[in-house]
């Protein structure tokens, strides 16, 4: 009967140790959006604890619907998670005519909505296809009316988003191609330096000669990388973690931060029929688990799509930047980055205007600063933006533009310097811009792609933009 009775005992043991393994761990599903970093850190564990426990490998790639064990340390029960509640729901509708060069996301983003629910509440298919003079019901009450911007008498396009908090605040920097006026920019108050690096397989080492040079200049530096867009197409996944592990690399030797790639949305940058936004944030999400775990302190900045039309719509050979924010913004980009990369350089305007652009596409948002500044927030409204190229073309002093950039024959010396000075005030002033890149200070490159037209450091050295940003970052 002592047997029989010991027997009996070992077999509650045993059950209630298999309990106990059963406790200790839960079963997360894969909803859209998110990455191995948001989940782990939603139940309080590592990426490495989350991975090992699903046996997956780096670049730790998952997908929606996907099943993963979540482990507890030492066999405790991990602690249920409460769904969090549902966001309020503004009451009540009302009506939006769509004026020209609106697009759906720039009207969400008046109306306290999103682009997605703004579709789903007209039964809109084609979220890209809007008329002028469309009705569309949008929740709540309208807007309150916007005051005239102080210059031009425009008003701008409904009431600023809400502010966010930004570690560091606002801050100044160029994109210099030599580095060889840094007295300069100081003088203009810019406290960054962004630096291009294309990588060609070559270990991080083989470029920190930029970051001490800026380091030893007394400049952050904000490194902009992009890789060989033919290396992707064969083994994505293969690519997307050796690029991370080059990144994490740039943030151990002292990166501030990173821009990870650059205009992806165009086939110039990313190999054609595989151009997405969910593409992209796979590379994404690699390389900001990679650079965290190497360095927590760089911050890591999105990629900015060319702003453009051209495409009328995002496909797999390219892509308009609105359509493809939006599938990164599906994909989950929020979860996997720090900063919100935007590109603005197409400027004929000054930096209050959000019409009048004396240009055939004049309707289209990319020609103003406060409408591009409007859709991107639109897309991400808890993140900061970092606009990592910001520039006035004018050829005053060197010659003709060529034929690709006669939009910008009429732009003075005098308008960049106080457009420039504008734009800082605009973005400075925000609340949720991060940090401007002026694109650029020291080119001297005169072709088909007027890079030093865009300068702001002029033939003969004098450099006009350097007085009025000094005025304009408070002296």
């Amino acid at each position: 009967m002592r047997s029989l009775a010991y027997a009996f005992i070992a077999l509650l043991v045993l059950l209630s140790l298999g309990s106990a393994v059963v406790m200790a761990q839960q079963v997360h599903i894969v909803q859209r959006g998110e990455t191995l970093f948001s989940i782990a850190r939603q139940y309080g564990r590592t990426v490495a604890e989350v991975a090992q426990a699903n046996g997956l490998s780096e670049p730790y790639i998952i997908h929606f619907g996907n099943q993963l064990t979540i482990p507890a340390p030492g066999g405790a029960q991990a602690p249920a998670q409460q769904p969090a509640p549902a966001p309020a729901q503004p009451t009540g509708t009302t009506t939006h005519i769509v004026q020209r060069g609106e697009s759906l996301a720039i009207i969400a983003a008046q109306y306290g909505t999103n682009y997605i629910e703004l579709a789903r509440l007209n039964g809109i298919a084609d979220p890209d296809v809007l008329r002028v003079g469309q009705v569309l019901q949008v929740p709540g009450a309208p807007p309150p009316p916007a005051a005239p911007a102080p210059e031009t008498g425009q008003a701008p396009i409904g009431p600023a988003p809400p502010s966010t908090a930004n570690t560091g605040g606002f801050e100044l920097g160029g994109q210099a191609l030599s580095f060889a006026h840094p007295g300069h920019m100081k003088n203009a108050r810019m406290t960054w330096v962004k630096r291009q690096v294309k990588w060609h397989g070559e270990g991080a080492g083989h470029f920190q000669h930029l970051i001490d040079s800026a380091h030893g200049n007394g400049f952050k530096v904000l490194l902009s990388v992009i890789g060989d867009k033919n290396q992707i197409g064969g083994n994505p996944g293969g690519f997307y973690q050796n690029f991370a592990n080059f990144l994490a690399g740039l943030a151990r030797g002292g990166a501030d931060a990173i821009e990870v790639w650059n205009e992806m949305n165009i086939d110039r940058e990313w190999p054609a029929g595989q151009i997405s936004g969910a593409n992209y944030v796979q590379m994404l999400s690699a390389a900001y688990n990679a650079i965290k775990g190497a360095n927590s302190s760089t911050l890591v900045i999105s990629g900015a799509p060319a702003p453009t039309g051209f495409f009328q719509g995002c496909g797999p050979n390219g892509g308009d930047d609105d359509c493809y924010l939006q599938q990164m913004a599906s994909a989950g980009a929020a979860n996997v980055m720090d900063c919100v990369g935007v590109h603005y350089n197409a400027g004929i305007v000054p930096p209050d205007a959000t019409s009048g652009a004396p240009v055939g596409s004049s309707g289209h948002y990319s020609w103003y600063l406060p409408r591009m500044m409007t859709l991107y927030r639109s897309f991400f409204p808890g993140k900061p933006l970092c606009i990592t190229e910001l520039g006035y073309l004018t050829g005053e002093g060197i010659g003709a533009l060529p034929g690709g950039f006669a939009w910008a024959s009429g732009n003075t010396l005098a308008e960049q310097a106080a457009w420039l000075a504008g734009a800082v005030h605009r973005t400075r002033g925000s609340g949720y811009v991060r940090l401007l890149i002026v694109w650029n200070v020291d080119a001297t490159y005169w072709g088909s792609d007027p890079q030093s037209g865009y300068a702001i450091v002029r033939p003969g050295g004098g450099c006009p933009a350097c007085d009025s940003l000094r005025v304009a970052m408070g002296g």
